[in-house]
């Protein structure tokens, strides 16, 4: 099972000389159009970075093309797994075909929490570690860990 987040029609300017959406209008799709998404459900997103100047800056990321989407096509884009610690986040999305149902994409991502004043890593508050775990205890029977590559990079 997976948590919906959004879904994006694919538009000729994500499309390449091959006929289907470049390699890199994936990443832009998962990171606009899914991460941000998540960012302000845990309040890290372009509000705080504007207002309390923290926010979140990803380090790490691992993606799959599993099959290729085309101009005009619509793709769901899909909570798959959530966790955190103190200071990161590792989180998973699958970008699915809307009508086809098929898998076109994953990305895991590994994010630290950022206080942009500094530019160093910070801890997260106590708010929104609550924010968080509420998330998790949410929602966790969805969550799909397997085949994870960040897991071993949260300090528990």
């Amino acid at each position: 099972m997976t948590l919906y987040l959004t879904s994006k029609k694919i538009i000729k300017d994500w499309t390449d000389y091959n006929g289907h959406m470049n390699v890199a209008y994936y990443v832009l799709i998962f990171d606009i159009f899914g991460a941000e998404i998540l960012m302000n459900k845990f309040q890290m997103g372009e509000e705080s970075a504007k207002t309390t100047k923290k926010s979140t800056m990803v380090v790490e990321s691992h993606i799959t093309y599993n099959q290729e989407v085309k101009e005009g096509e619509d793709v769901d884009v899909n909570l798959i797994f959530f966790d955190h610690d103190k200071k990161r986040l590792q989180y998973k999305l699958e970008m699915v075909h809307k009508e086809k149902k098929y898998i076109a994409s994953t990305i895991e991502v590994l994010s630290l929490y950022v206080d942009l004043n500094q530019r160093k890593v910070a801890e997260f508050e106590d708010e929104k570690v609550k924010i968080m775990d509420q998330y998790i205890k949410e929602n966790s029977s969805k969550f799909n860990s397997e085949n994870l590559k960040f897991s071993n990079k949260l300090k528990k």
